[in-house]
């Protein structure tokens, strides 16, 4: 472009003005015009950056529909505002107000809820089944099918210590020391029984709590327990449980489904280690990442969750995993957002990509680009949507809500690819702007995005495994890192078997301790000791054992 100082710029503006504008001044204008497209591209795209930013530092979360479009209104009525004259109003003027929008609630817990709360059956002291009743003195009582209910809370410290404190007698005499035996209930060995460990584990990997902060609260509530011992006891669970972990990882691979995703992570000793690859590496490339890779897979009915930190990217994790999948199995479906790090070239999958991070694009712009958003976010994301909260609601089986979506959602996609090509095809959009960005990545996977049309059960996003990375992600927050490879693989086994008892709606505190009881069992046969149908072996065992004792 060529360089114009300010005299220069105020001849051409008289030139411009006497209409004797030259050849050369065309070129300049030209260049000018521009300039100014760039410079504008250029702020659009530190908008959305900073609008980004703001979500991040500020907590704004929500994408909704209705969200989105009440911020866009909101800027149009301060533009018409800056243009025309305030004018005062009042909101009781209104004649048709909107109304209230109702606050969707679960109300109070019921009693079913309490599924790990002790049960005290109270009789009545005076009255039984087919007594007199003591008020007509006719008539008689019968028990009601539901039973009086009261709940009492009690809170008590996250491990718990007794202390059994035996008698000693001392012979004056000969000096000989008798002891009181401790009580048939108590352990004569161990002094950390499996319910401990179970519950040191779940706070520390499923809600985050770093095991100095337990050791501070423990010792607070007067049952101390040193960080180190924690991870201990830790540990040796870990090892108990470790058979188990791997019949799910051999489990997940052979699921039709899989969604796949990963978050940031850090790990002292890994990081140490790439500091000293970069010193050495004399301008070779040097992986410097370390991840938390988190895998959702839907085998049949059940869901499993899988967490694999280190620093390999989502596709790698991907990859290995599903070199455990038995040979003739049709190829899974791997669901993912478009980033290049969560597919490989070499991974025999039907990649699937995640049409909230596409329509997260528009959401970006839509200040920009208000119309075009509002027809993206509107007739075309919130219909499908809505077709598929219709499709599970009638409860369709995969190929049900497969020809549905193909009836329903397919014209809508065929009209927005035809949109998209449109607005490049007609110059309607810069390719370059924001906007033309967003098109441009709906364009490249449009198969991808596309798979819920083709193949039956596959899902419109990925929203499954982000929600279990949030599992990772408090972790981080809460912990900030691990400190070898090690502690990432017990962190990672306990928090995949955390999450997958969610899905199984399963108690992790009791799975992990039937599990230690039985680590013999668990070693000899995994399988039967999954969170769906472990309760299963502990019934068997519980029998066998009343005969043998016959």
């Amino acid at each position: 472009m060529k360089k114009v100082n300010p005299e220069q710029l105020s001849s051409l503006l008289e030139r411009a003005k006497s209409n004797t504008l030259t050849a050369e001044d065309c070129e300049v204008i030209e260049s000018m015009a521009g300039t100014i497209e760039f410079i504008i591209d250029k702020l659009q795209e530190k908008d959305i950056r900073l609008k980004q930013l703001l979500k991040q530092i500020l907590g704004i979360k929500s994408e909704k529909s209705s969200k989105v479009l009440e911020q866009i209104k909101e800027e149009e009525n301060e533009i018409k505002e800056d243009k025309s004259p305030v004018i005062s109003s009042d909101s009781s003027t209104n004649p048709n107000p909107a109304p209230a929008k109702e606050i969707k609630g679960h109300g109070r817990n019921g009693v079913e809820k309490y599924t790990g709360a002790e049960n005290i059956w109270v009789p009545h002291k005076e009255l039984k089944s087919g007594c007199a009743c003591p008020g007509c003195s006719k008539g008689k009582v019968y028990n009601e099918k539901d039973p009086g209910i009261f709940i009492y809370i009690e809170g008590k410290a996250p491990i718990e210590a007794t202390v059994y404190k035996t008698e000693k007698l001392r012979c004056n005499l000969c000096g000989e020391i008798y002891e009181a035996d401790l009580p048939v209930e108590a352990p004569t060995k161990k002094h950390y029984d499996e319910t401990a460990k179970s519950m040191m584990a779940i706070l520390r990997y499923g809600y985050g709590l770093p095991l100095n902060r337990l050791e501070q609260l423990q010792g607070e509530l007067g049952v101390p327990l040193p960080a180190s011992t924690a991870w201990d006891k830790t540990s040796e669970a870990a090892k108990d449980i470790f058979p188990v972990h791997e019949e799910l990882i051999r489990l997940a691979a052979q699921g039709d489904i899989l969604y796949s995703d990963d978050t940031g992570m850090k790990i002292l000793k890994t990081m140490k280690e790439i500091k000293d690859e970069l010193k050495e590496a004399n301008g070779k490339e040097v992986r410097t990442g370390i991840f938390t890779t988190g895998i959702v897979s839907e085998v049949e009915d059940k869901k499993i969750a899988l967490f694999f930190t280190g620093r390999k990217h989502s596709g790698e994790n991907f990859d290995d995993l599903l070199k455990q999948r038995e040979s003739g199995r049709s190829s899974p479906v791997q669901v993912c957002d478009g980033k290049s790090g969560n597919t490989l070239e070499s991974t025999q999958a039907i990649v699937s990509n995640c049409n909230v991070h596409a329509r997260r694009y528009f959401v970006d712009v839509s200040d920009n680009f208000p119309e075009q958003c509002t027809y993206v976010l509107i007739e075309v994301y919130k219909n499908i949507y809505k077709n598929d909260a219709h499709a599970k609601e009638q409860e369709m089986s995969r190929e049900e809500r497969l020809q549905y979506h193909q009836e329903k959602s397919g014209p809508i996609m065929d009209d927005f690819y035809s949109w998209l090509n449109k607005q490049f095809d007609e110059k309607l959009v810069e390719e370059n702007s924001g906007l033309g960005k967003a098109i441009s990545y709906v364009l490249k996977r449009w198969t991808e995005l596309t798979q819920f049309l083709r193949l039956p059960g596959v899902p419109l996003d990925n929203n499954i495994c982000e929600q279990s990375l949030k599992r990772a992600i408090c972790h981080r927050k809460n912990s900030l890192f691990y400190k070898t490879l090690n502690g990432a693989s017990v962190g990672d086994m306990f928090m995949g078997l955390i999450h997958t008892c969610s899905y199984a709606e399963v108690n992790p505190f009791e799975y992990f301790t039937e599990l230690q009881r039985h680590s013999a069992q668990v070693l000899e046969n995994p399988a039967q000791w999954l969170p769906w149908n472990y309760h299963l072996a502990v019934q068997s065992l519980n029998s066998e054992s009343p005969a043998k004792a016959d």
